[in-house]
């Protein structure tokens, strides 16, 4: 009896840290210090080194079980993106920049290039958010994942100067709301989405013409990183008050987390077109209106507060990173919370 015979193939770990390394090194930022197989990975500090008042931030999620789409699609490639994406907006929401990364992936058996295009993914988040992914685990667990399955979580820190953290603090009445477009149902739903849709290959590969493409297609699309259009805001001289990155729990849940007390966001649901994807959801689910907003994003990933005067110069900056803006409401006293007129 050896590990192998176990379950545990030594030598596929090998192997899929050799396929991956390519997809990592195009991550790597000039303060990461050593290479990919150390038992740690460092990180230099000359990043933040000329910041006033230096602020660590961190951020850590998974995929959710999105990832039964990826096993029924046998597509493998993009799972990582959302991994990424999930952490790194969070830290971006702070006001912070994302300095590295790492992922976790866990599986009943380890396909060396299966682990390799997931990873692929991950490297692709973190080249779209400036991030290095310094480092990661995989773990084989035969017995606890069956063969074909696996999970991914994986975290980011990030740094931000203690003057620029996003709080909310001078949040004030008047202040405007904008939204940036997201791709779709990004990665938080997806206990309710397949409920509602039959998650077979014939159903997830029906085209549908209100949504240009096919059912699984346009389920499985990355969550969109806001990290760039965020930088191009603030260096376009705009202080984004208070910022409500849009994941589980809707609009209802995450936009008074953005808000301080005796203030609370007035969101006008006809000020952008809610994607096709949602409005599919509710009439095949039969999902009321309330719980579609306090589940899924409904087409805004990422919401920003800022002042009246500086709404041109931040929907020009969204712009300009690739990102689609609406202005969607507005701050005004009253209670903490959201409402959606």
């Amino acid at each position: 009896m050896d590990y192998k015979k176990a379950g545990v193939d030594i030598e596929a770990g090998y192997q899929s840290v050799e396929l991956m390394k390519k997809f990592v090194k195009g991550t790597m930022r000039p303060e990461v210090m050593g290479g990919i197989g150390g038992f740690s990975g460092a990180f230099s500090a000359a990043a933040f080194k000329d910041m006033e008042e230096p602020v660590l931030l961190s951020g850590t999620d998974g995929v959710g079980t999105k990832l039964k789409l990826a096993f029924l699609l046998d597509k493998h490639d993009t799972v990582g993106i959302d991994c990424v994406a999930m952490c790194v907006n969070d830290v971006a929401c702070a006001g912070g920049e994302p300095l590295f990364f790492l992922d976790y992936i866990a599986c009943g058996k380890n396909v060396p290039e299966k682990i390799a295009t997931i990873v692929s993914g991950v490297a692709e988040g973190c080249k779209q958010s400036n991030a290095a992914l310094v480092g990661g685990e995989t773990a084989e667990m035969p017995g606890f994942y069956p063969e074909d399955e696996y999970d991914l979580a994986g975290f980011a820190v990030g740094v931000v100067d203690k003057k620029d953290l996003i709080t909310g603090e001078n949040l004030q009445a008047g202040d405007v709301l904008i939204g940036m477009a997201s791709s779709g149902v990004h990665s938080n739903g997806f206990s309710l989405v397949r409920k509602v849709f039959d998650m077979t290959k014939e159903s997830l590969n029906t085209y549908y013409d209100e949504l240009g493409k096919t059912l699984g297609e346009a389920l499985i699309a990355p969550t969109k990183i806001y990290v760039k259009a965020l930088r191009s805001v603030k260096e376009a001289g705009v202080t984004v008050k208070a910022c409500s990155h849009i994941t589980g729990g809707g609009f209802y849940e995450n936009v008074p987390r953005m808000l301080k007390d005796n203030t609370k966001a007035v969101i006008r649901k006809d000020s952008y077109e809610v994607p096709a994807i949602f409005r599919m959801l509710a009439t095949k689910g039969e999902i009321e209106e309330h719980v579609m907003y306090n589940t899924f994003n409904m087409g805004i990933g990422m919401i920003v507060a800022v002042n009246p005067a500086d709404v041109e110069k931040t929907m020009e900056a969204m712009k300009a990173a690739g990102e689609t803006p609406y202005v969607i409401g507005e701050i005004e006293e009253g209670e903490k919370g959201v409402t959606l007129c």
